[in-house]
């Protein structure tokens, strides 16, 4: 095994990564604190305790800051519809309700600004903004979105929008391969391989998503590599049966496979077909979803 390979698999087992476990899920806080049973009950007066004081978080904030949990909850809690459109949002109200300064909140409500959830006006306030405005491609929104109520739209709307980027990506990088690019994809399929045999689905699908995002790197259309981040959103979120690079499994770990030899080859519509039979597969074994990325 390669140096590369040697140091991902270790890295992939840090205690400090912030991911799932092998045969854990990670799951978001508020996806346990805010059941059916209480879609009537008023956001701020909810008495759960996993809503209330944010530096009182669970295992899905490890490492996470007061200003990045409060991303976080708002974020989560507008995807969700519980903070519905055109709600005004008191900065006052909220570092009160999560118990955090009034700096922190100006902070978070900057960072869900600039993704589209509210807006500031001026005698206005700031306000929950409605889903047509929303950044729908940014990786955090992708995360809540398939997190939450609009989880299986969400993933049907990724699988889809993946069809359309990867195939295209392997068919130009098979136009612009280099050695050490090459030797890297090769790598990651060793990676997946051992993982896959050893029963390390943390790895697998690390190794996985930098197999991805180096294909599409490697295409050599800069606005397909603006979009590499969706793509690692989407391996980030697949709970479902949607996309089998997803997967430890033989046929995936084959495909993977199958598209690296035709980029060596300089084979484009190999490339092309070895990926949209690798978008095909439908595992059912269950996948290690990482926790919500740092802010």
């Amino acid at each position: 095994m390669t140096t590369l390979a040697h140091t991902m698999m270790t890295a992939a087992r840090s205690a400090d990564s912030g991911l799932a476990g092998p045969g854990e899920l990670d799951r978001y806080p508020y996806a346990e604190a805010l059941g059916a049973d209480r879609v009537s009950t008023s956001v701020w007066d909810a008495t759960d305790p996993e809503l209330g004081r944010v530096g009182r978080r669970s295992a899905g904030s490890r490492g996470r800051g007061l200003h990045g949990q409060l991303v976080q909850q708002l974020g989560q809690m507008i995807v969700s519809g519980d903070l519905g459109a055109d709600r005004p949002l008191v900065p006052e109200e909220i570092g009160q309700r999560f118990e955090v300064s009034r700096t922190v909140v100006r902070e978070s409500l900057r960072v869900l600004e600039a993704k589209g959830l509210v807006s500031a006006r001026p005698n206005v306030g700031t306000r929950v903004r409605p889903v047509s405005d929303w950044n729908l491609l940014d990786p955090d929104i992708i995360e809540w979105r398939a997190f939450g109520p609009q989880r299986d739209d969400q993933r049907r709307e990724l699988s889809e929008l993946r069809w359309t980027i990867e195939p295209l990506a392997a068919r130009l990088a098979a136009g612009h391969g280099r050695e050490e690019v090459q030797q890297r994809l090769v790598d990651m399929v060793e990676i997946m391989g051992h993982s896959m045999r050893q029963g390390d689905a943390l790895t697998f699908s690390r190794a996985d998503a930098e197999f991805h995002s180096l294909l599409i790197q490697v295409a050599g259309n800069r606005m397909l590599e603006h979009l590499s981040g969706i793509v690692s959103a989407a391996l980030q979120v697949s709970g479902g049966p949607i996309a089998g690079c997803d997967r430890p499994n033989e046929a995936s770990l084959g495909h993977h496979a199958r598209i690296v030899d035709a980029l060596g080859a300089g084979d484009a519509s190999g490339a092309e077909a070895a990926m949209r039979q690798l978008l095909a597969v439908h595992p059912e074994v269950e996948r290690v979803v990482p926790a919500p990325r740092e802010h």
